[in-house]
């Protein structure tokens, strides 16, 4: 994650500090210079920054006036050499306030906010993508020599029959060879879930309880005694 620099300064010797500095993190890279506030409107209207270092005090424009005229603002870290304004400059969302002389590990701790700001954001993102995106709903399974398609919805629980297991589907059975745990594993992402040594169950499926028994439409299932609490707190009980 490479960061684009604006710097917006009246004053040439503050440029050079900042350029600088950003050139020693290679996480930031310069993308401009402007020396007022109308220079700046021009570069921001051609080109797109991440962080625009802001100087307050400024001819024809301060940066605070500059930054009310900005209606989708960057990341702002604001430099100036008078601390009087940092109140007034926080209602605007600036990320910082670097009183001149900036030094560097003050420099370093602005941006590592922003940094740490955008890898949040990126996360996130990452995150509802990955929920966003539709699970498998069917998988096939082996039985008489044919590959039987199986809709997840479909099985109403699974029960461990030595070294095969049976799904107890709605309108079927199918006695595939096949280990409990392995289709466990397999399952426990779609809703399914352990509630005896010899029984998987598909949670939505669940009609009732009775004593240590799962109902479903057509079958009782039996629940471990070492499983109950687990199964309990699974059906939000």
């Amino acid at each position: 994650m490479i960061l684009k620099c604006l710097i917006i300064d009246d004053e040439p010797p503050a440029h050079k500090v900042l350029e600088n500095y950003i050139a020693k993190l290679n996480s930031l890279t310069l993308a401009g210079n402007c020396y007022n506030a109308i220079e700046a409107v021009d570069f921001l209207h051609n080109q797109q920054v991440d962080i625009v270092f802001l100087d307050i005090n400024m001819p024809e424009m301060s940066g605070l006036e500059f930054l009310k005229t900005l209606h989708n603002p960057p990341n702002i870290i604001l430099t100036t050499a008078y601390s009087e304004f940092a109140l007034e400059s926080y209602e605007f969302g600036v990320i910082d306030y670097l009183l001149k002389p900036i030094r560097f590990d003050r420099f370093l701790k602005a941006v590592n906010r922003i940094l740490q700001m955008q890898s949040s954001q990126e996360s996130s993102g990452v995150l509802e993508k990955k929920e966003e995106e539709p699970k498998e709903t069917f998988f096939f399974v082996k039985a008489d020599g044919i590959q039987h398609k199986v809709v997840f919805s479909e099985i109403q629980y699974i029960e461990s029959q030595g070294n095969f297991v049976q799904l107890h589907l709605d309108s079927k059975k199918i006695l595939t060879a096949e280990t409990l745990s392995k289709m466990e594993k397999k399952l426990s992402e779609f809703g399914f879930m352990r509630v005896h040594k010899s029984y998987v169950v598909n949670k939505k499926r669940v009609e009732g309880i009775r004593g240590n028994q799962l109902i479903f439409k057509q079958a009782k299932v039996p629940i471990g005694n070492s499983y109950k609490m687990i199964v309990l707190g699974e059906l939000g009980l």
